[in-house]
């Protein structure tokens, strides 16, 4: 037995966004959207492309999108590559979807909430006291009493990296779904623990590589190969940055440590003229005062010049 990797989005609209998927994509989001005592019980997929309704602005594919019985949309994405501003463009499918539901002579107090809940295949949010949450839920907040703006517009994730649960240890639906999305495209066989819940087993039978069509392995196949380049090219990208970082980080520390030679070089010849200026002055001392004492003895001016090598100037002044 196998099953299709559903974090490529061929696979992840195939089990959760296909006309089947209903029951499936409604446990599904219950498990992850924790909607606490009002669980959805009904909802319709519809088309994941995103038209815009003024023209200039940016079309957008998202994998799944759905309407829940009460009117909040919510938008599903699997991201698998840690493309730059990726983070942007998650809050940027929530704004839009929430800016653009209404139309002319629309009341603002119309608008629906909109929950973007995104898989990433690698960690978003490092920081240390995220380190171990593998889903994070933001809303509006204010900055410093952390007191609700809104929730009208809700982003929801879920970092797969941080999720290392064995099958043993699953506790509650979440556990489940998050285990299924991570590693069914790894299973040989159906474990126990997920062929007790109906809906991830309708899932599983979806994800099974019997059910698929030749032309749909094609597909995935495909989309396998084209994740597997874009892995390796980021990755090669990475380590070209890594590596430009590092020599531009020596060829900085090669200038500092020039910049700082000349400096110590500098301090030396200037210490070294202090010092032979200090000489100077102290024989220049020593020599006045030679000829002082001569000059007390009687001595002629001319010899004490010939002894000392001072200037008659400078020994005619030693009398006053």
């Amino acid at each position: 037995m196998q099953f299709i990797d559903v974090r490529t989005d061929f696979a992840f609209k195939k089990v959760f966004g296909s006309l089947q998927s209903k029951d499936i994509l409604i446990s599904f989001l219950n498990a992850l959207l924790d909607f606490g005592d009002n669980p959805i019980v009904n909802l319709t997929i519809v088309d994941p492309y995103q038209a815009p309704l003024v023209m200039t602005l940016k079309n957008t594919y998202v994998d799944i999108k759905a309407y829940l019985d009460n009117g909040t949309q919510v938008i599903i994405e699997m991201q698998v590559l840690n493309q730059s501003g990726f983070d942007k463009r998650v809050l940027s499918n929530v704004a839009k979807s929430y800016s653009t539901q209404l139309e002319k002579g629309d009341k603002y107090i119309e608008l629906n909430p909109v929950i973007g809940l995104t898989f990433t295949d690698f960690v978003m949010f490092p920081q240390p006291q995220l380190a171990s949450q593998v889903s994070t839920d933001f809303i509006l907040l204010e900055r410093h009493q952390l007191i609700p703006y809104s929730e009208d517009m809700r982003l929801v994730f879920v970092e797969l990296p941080k999720f290392d649960k064995k099958i043993r240890e699953l506790k509650g639906m979440t556990d489940k779904w998050i285990y299924f999305v991570k590693n069914v495209g790894h299973l040989k066989s159906i474990p126990k623990t997920l062929a007790n819940d109906k809906a991830i087993n309708q899932a599983l039978t979806i994800a099974n590589t019997a059910s698929l069509t030749p032309e749909e392995l094609d597909v995935q196949q495909k989309k396998l190969m084209w994740l597997s380049d874009q892995k390796t090219n980021l990755a090669r990208a990475e380590r070209a940055e890594r590596e430009n970082a590092k020599a531009q980080k020596a060829a900085q520390e090669a200038l500092d440590k020039a910049i700082k030679a000349e400096a110590e070089k500098q301090a030396a010849e200037v210490e070294k003229q202090a010092a032979l200026e200090q000489a100077k002055n102290a024989e220049k001392a020593a020599k006045l005062q030679i000829a002082k004492q001569m000059l007390q003895a009687n001595a002629d001016i001319a010899f004490i010049k010939q002894v000392t090598g001072l200037k008659k100037i400078e020994i005619t002044k030693l009398k006053e």
